[in-house]
């Protein structure tokens, strides 16, 4: 009966409706798909062609299956990289986002002389371009024509090298933290907004001071922005290039070929002509980054719950 009357309503039944408007939502969503896949699936489909083969002097590019991943494991370049990063992720993240946290809790506070000025000032060093960026802390590390050197020189002593072997991840650290302050700041400022004023209202009648507001409302209220932003700084620490290859030059002896991950794939690609060796190591830490990604967004929305 049902049919009999989508027939006469429409002319048409009511399966070729359903197949009608299925196939309108492909038409909306196909221009993204089609660009998604040319720009993100076919590069990865394509790595992942390139890791199976390696070129020979005799012979040109041969299947070689997973011998290339299997040479990953046991490459200890590559696994101190990763280690590198690791300890760069393990310390400079909750560090940085910690003080955009402290700054998007101080302009929100609302007692905080010109919020706005302080806003726009801290969020300034993210729109200066890494390169820009690196290249001046580059150069006010420089001990002998930097102001480190200026300062050793005003003063006569001797300052800690900030690119010596042994400190020059904590500079690139600081240089990439004045960089992403500002950003974080602004997602964790953002989700303040939109907190509820009654939260503030019955905290208020309830007698909660300003930091059982904090504990007690803001930082559960902001959890989802907290969550998004540890998972954008842990894909950016994986992803770390422009700082040490553009202080290389400055600290050849600290900062070698392999320093980061990308750093290594871009040598063999580029310098050492080894395409399919880069390839796997790429998708290597592709796969290492999208886990560990992964399994911090899974803690952070099993606790939000």
């Amino acid at each position: 009966m049902r049919m009999a009357q989508a027939v006469i309503a429409t002319g048409l039944p009511a399966t070729t409706r359903r197949a009608r408007r299925s196939w309108r939502g492909w038409g909306f969503v196909g221009p993204f798909m089609a660009v998604f896949g040319l720009v993100f699936l076919a590069p990865i489909a394509y790595s992942l062609y390139l890791s199976l083969f390696r070129q020979q002097l005799v012979g040109g590019n041969a299947f070689v299956g997973i011998e290339n991943y299997q040479r990953a494991l046991g490459d200890a370049q590559l696994w101190a990289a990763f280690g590198r990063v690791a300890l760069f992720l393990a310390v400079q993240v909750p560090i940085m986002l910690g003080i955009a946290l402290l700054v998007a809790l101080a302009i929100d506070g609302g007692r905080l002389y010109g919020a706005s000025f302080f806003r726009i000032s801290i969020f300034l060093p993210y729109a200066v371009p890494a390169v820009v960026a690196t290249l001046m802390w580059g150069f006010m590390y420089g001990t002998r024509f930097g102001l480190v050197g200026n300062i050793e020189d005003a003063l006569g002593v001797a300052l800690p090298d900030p690119l010596a072997p042994d400190l020059v991840l904590a500079s690139i650290g600081n240089i990439v933290t004045w960089e992403f302050v500002g950003y974080n700041m602004l997602i964790f400022y953002s989700a303040l907004r939109v907190i509820p004023t009654t939260l503030y209202e019955a905290a208020e009648i309830d007698g909660a001071g300003p930091w059982r507001v904090i504990t007690a409302i803001k930082l559960p209220a902001i959890r989802g922005a907290m969550v998004v932003a540890t998972i954008f700084s842990i894909i950016g620490s994986f992803q770390l290039f422009n700082e040490p290859a553009i202080l290389q030059n400055l600290a050849p002896n600290a900062i070698t070929t392999h320093f980061t991950p990308n750093m290594y794939a871009y040598s063999l690609s580029f310098s050492g002509q080894q395409y399919n060796y880069s390839a796997t190591v790429a998708l290597i830490m592709g796969l290492l980054t999208m886990v560990v990604a992964y399994v911090v967004q899974l803690r952070g929305m099993r606790k939000e719950a």
